[in-house]
């Protein structure tokens, strides 16, 4: 019986010891460009966290949330930009960008996209964004296009 639940415990009460060290995620931005040579203005998180979330949703979470399973594969692809850009990575998110605009249909008359990671630390007293990654613009596909 204790054989059987010394290892049944570890699956029910993980142990976060595998970290080598709890560093900061980066954090994806986009914004709207009206052609190539513009300047990004006005960027938006990328698929921010939901300021509360209700006892009920948090339970369904635990056993429905492929949002949040999408949204830790962008943290992932970010982290392997900051470390070393591959067009893999870069595409994902793009692509996944691209998709949440053409779903929420707000384009402003833009013809082009660009995103960005950032790392947000404190700073004394204050926060201070490290721009750790900026893509290329990114062309809005033609159905999105107003």
């Amino acid at each position: 019986m204790w054989k059987t639940l010394s290892l049944i415990l570890p699956v029910l009460i993980p142990s976060w010891r595998f970290f080598k060290a709890i560093e900061p995620s980066p954090r994806v931005q986009w914004s709207f460009l009206s052609d190539v040579d513009s300047h990004a203005r006005d960027w938006q998180g990328f698929r921010p966290r939901p300021l509360a979330v209700t006892p009920l949703q948090m339970l369904g979470r635990l056993f429905w949330n492929p949002a949040w399973n999408d949204s830790l594969f962008v943290v992932s692809c970010a982290e392997r930009i900051e470390q070393q850009p591959t067009d893999h990575s870069i595409t994902e998110i793009a692509r996944r960008i691209q998709a949440d605009i053409e779903k929420s249909q707000v384009y402003a008359n833009a013809q082009f996209f660009r995103f960005r990671l950032i790392f947000v630390h404190r700073d004394g007293t204050g926060l201070v964004e490290d721009i750790v990654f900026l893509s290329d613009p990114v062309a809005i596909s033609a159905g999105a296009a107003c």
